[in-house]
This record gives C-alpha cells, sequence and structure tokens, in this order.
C-alpha cells in the first residue's frame, strides 16, 4: 500500500452511534437504502449532519428506480450514490450525472473483471465486495488474490468482510488503483451500530 487509503464506514442506522463513528475521521459514511437490509435506513434524524462530521454521505441502494434514488439523495443530503444491485451501465451512466456512482460488483473466482468495461465511463469508482443474497453485510471475505487480475483504469474500493484482524494484510496489497477500504459488519455490535473501539484500534493501525 503506497498511499493513504479512503476510509469508508458504511450501514450506519443509529445518530448517537455515528456521532462516536465520524469521531474517528473516516472519509465518506454510508446509510443503506434497501428493505431487506438489517441495516435499513429509516431515521429521519440522519437528514442533519452530525456537528463533528465531515465525511461525505454515500447512499446505498440496490436495484432502485431513479426516482427513488433522486428522493433519497434530496431527502438525506447524499453526496455520493452506491449501486449495489445488477443495475446497467447505462443506468448508472444517467445516476452519475446527478452524483457520483460507486458502482459494487460481487467477486468471486469466476468473475471477469473484462465484463466492467462498458461500466468504465458511467461511474466515479468500482467498489469491490463478496457476493451474498443480501447484496453486501455478509461479513465475509473474498479471495483478495483475485485483485491482481484487475488492470482496467477505474480506481476500486476494496469491500467485504474485512476485519480487525486484516490491518496488517491490508497495507501489504499494493494494487495500483486500489483507492480505499469499505468497513461494515465485522465492526459492529449489532446490525447498523458501530463497535467504535474496534474500528478505533483497526484504523489506528491502518494508519501507521
Amino acid at each position: 500500500m503506497k498511499n493513504k487509503l479512503f476510509i469508508k464506514v458504511c450501514g450506519n442506522k443509529e445518530i448517537n452511534n455515528l456521532e462516536k463513528v465520524c469521531s474517528l475521521q473516516p472519509d465518506f459514511i454510508g446509510f443503506i437504502f434497501y428493505a431487506k437490509s438489517k441495516r435499513f435506513v429509516t431515521d429521519k434524524a440522519y437528514i442533519v449532519q452530525p456537528a463533528n462530521c465531515n465525511a461525505k454521505r454515500v447512499g446505498v441502494f440496490v436495484n432502485a428506480t431513479e426516482n427513488e434514488i433522486m428522493i433519497k439523495i434530496n431527502e438525506f443530503q447524499l453526496d455520493y450514490v452506491q449501486l449495489h444491485g445488477n443495475e446497467s451501465s447505462e443506468f448508472c451512466q444517467n445516476i452519475n450525472t446527478i452524483k457520483p456512482v460507486f458502482k459494487a460488483f460481487q467477486i468471486n473466482d469466476k468473475f471477469k473483471f473484462t465484463k466492467l468495461t462498458s461500466y468504465l465511463s458511467a461511474c466515479y469508482y468500482f467498489l469491490f465486495d463478496t457476493g451474498s443474497k443480501y447484496y453486501g453485510g455478509s461479513g465475509k471475505k473474498f479471495d483478495w488474490a483475485l485483485l491482481k487480475n484487475y488492470n482496467l483504469e477505474k480506481p476500486f474500493i476494496l469491500s467485504g468482510g474485512i476485519g480487525e484482524e486484516d490491518a496488517k494484510k491490508i497495507k501489504q496489497i499494493n494494487h495500483p488503483k486500489m483507492i480505499g477500504i469499505d468497513l461494515n459488519s465485522r465492526f459492529e455490535i449489532k446490525p447498523g451500530i458501530k463497535d467504535v473501539e474496534k474500528l478505533k484500534i483497526f484504523l489506528n493501525e491502518l494508519r501507521i
């Protein structure tokens, strides 16, 4: 790892807990607008950014309509949109003209990175996650050795099962296009509530 990685803490669901997360100075905070997720956000308190929080706000959607996404962008003052379903490159392009898009892909040993070519001009960043029936939040990793097969120009965020024991492994990843990591279920007390002390220890080790 040559450069400082962006930190995204996703799946936040409770405002007091979010204020504590923000004290750790993540670059992005993520809110999930997918009804089947245990971290589905309905709390209108999130409309107001915590006073101590300079992080950019990311809304996570799964196969939502453009109108549904627009409502949440306006209601929750989102800075970025993360598309985590089966959205086409054309759909991503449309949303990307409104807010920058992180497009998530579920990676396994059969995944072909060449299929992402049509998304290169349609997204701001890629996000590589582990496949699950709930489109993320599984707490499981894919084989990070597969990242060596990625040689496109679009930067990516690493997601999927990253835990407190992984700081050293992440620092050893030397992929020129990896610009951030996405933290979620492995740093939780319960779905949507982060273990701030675990996050703090991990981020301190990662940032050394």
